[in-house]
């Protein structure tokens, strides 16, 4: 509510708060403070907000990663939405994701080697 509040316009509030509370998949547990939330209920509200809220770029650290497959999968559907008007600097370990939402991509090695990729083809 706090970052709704601060983001968004007075008439949008509501609505923003309604969004979040929507795709964190909360229930019950999304008026309690946040020290009290589990690290993946705090990546679900993470998701939620960025989602509630229209940015010219998304940073978006292993989206794999956050919650099960249905909240995955409806992570995958936003940035599809998003992807026609936004850009996204990700972080994967999964290829199949990179190359669905990247255009160019960089490798950091093990040995410390960076490759740059220009078009990401699995």
């Amino acid at each position: 509510k706090f970052v709704a509040r601060l983001y968004a316009k007075r008439d949008e509030l509501k609505k923003k708060i309604e969004f979040v509370e929507e795709f964190s998949e909360l229930g019950q547990y999304f008026d309690m403070p946040i020290k009290t939330y589990s690290s993946g209920m705090r990546s679900r509200l993470g998701f939620g907000l960025s989602m509630a809220f229209k940015f010219d770029y998304y940073i978006v650290d292993e989206v794999t990663a956050v919650g099960d497959a249905k909240f995955r999968t409806k992570c995958y559907h936003y940035f599809k939405e998003r992807r026609s008007e936004s850009n996204f600097l990700m972080v994967s370990h999964n290829l199949n994701v990179l190359s669905e939402y990247c255009d160019a991509a960089l490798l950091f090695t093990k040995d410390k080697q960076v490759i740059y990729y220009d078009d990401i083809k699995i």
